[in-house]
């Protein structure tokens, strides 16, 4: 991987300021492990904890990422970042469902903004993230991810990542570019077996969509590379059809059921 972006060492900072001794490890995945950041990628950190955390520790991070974070608007011009933390006891030996110990995400800031703090829970989305962490076997602090982390079994892989498809098609209209590129991922990686970044895994699906489909799923990927502005007004038909036909991709390969709480 690339020298982390600056934002990136103010996360890793955070982290350890908040939780100190309890951090075994913090981990990138996403864009960075899988092919390099892209103009509209987000900072995906993963950390790997000793122990469960207090509600001053998790009101603390999110404070701290409420700062640090951004939505690459002129307003709030930084990357956005996405964070996701669990204990070590709740994922090692792995099983399905994993708890999360802690997650901020841009799609959360109002909710956060307003108060919440966020509590533990299930969330099986964490099988894909930790297979991208071992994967990019990169370390921004810690010991390496091999050495703390245990793979997920291929049938876990693809029961976590189908959970979040349901959620996820319900909000093609406030989050249109990354559901239309997180679907084609899902379809990817059950086809092939390999979690790729969202713009090969829109090069593996473009060719296997429907003509009338194939527009949607390219300008996401223009959009996500940089290289068009958004313009969803122009498609007549909006998304909404390429995300049914996707998501009955999916469900042939892996029946859908269950939500996740996110991406």
């Amino acid at each position: 991987m690339e020298r982390p972006p600056e934002r990136l060492d103010d996360v890793v900072d955070l982290v350890r300021e908040v939780l100190g001794p309890e951090v075994i490890g913090v981990y990138p995945h996403g864009s960075a492990v899988l092919g390099g950041l892209r103009p509209h990628s987000d900072l995906d950190v993963f950390v790997v904890l000793r122990r469960h955390t207090r509600k001053e520790q998790r009101r603390a991070l999110v404070d701290g990422l409420l700062g640090i974070s951004g939505d690459g608007t002129a307003s709030r011009p930084a990357r956005p970042v996405e964070l996701t933390a669990v204990v070590r006891d709740d994922v090692c030996p792995w099983r399905m469902p994993p708890r999360c110990e802690f997650q901020y995400g841009e799609w959360l800031r109002e909710e956060y903004e307003r108060g919440l703090t966020p509590s533990p829970g299930p969330d099986p989305d964490l099988a894909p993230l930790v297979t991208m962490v071992l994967r990019g076997d990169t370390a921004l602090y810690g010991p390496p991810p091999g050495e703390v982390l245990a793979p997920v079994p291929h049938g876990d892989l693809r029961r976590g990542i189908v959970a979040g498809v349901p959620g996820l098609s319900a909000e093609v209209a406030s989050d249109t570019r990354n559901v239309v590129l997180t679907l084609a991922r899902v379809w990817t990686t059950l086809a092939t077996g390999t979690v790729r970044s969202k713009d090969a895994a829109a090069d593996w699906a473009l060719p296997r969509l429907p003509a009338a489909h194939r527009p949607v799923l390219a300008h996401a990927r223009a959009v996500y590379l940089g290289d068009e502005e958004e313009r969803w007004e122009e498609f007549a038909a909006g998304p909404r059809p390429y995300v049914d036909h996707v998501v009955r991709e999916i469900d042939r390969l892996e029946p859908l059921g269950g939500t996740a709480r996110r991406r």
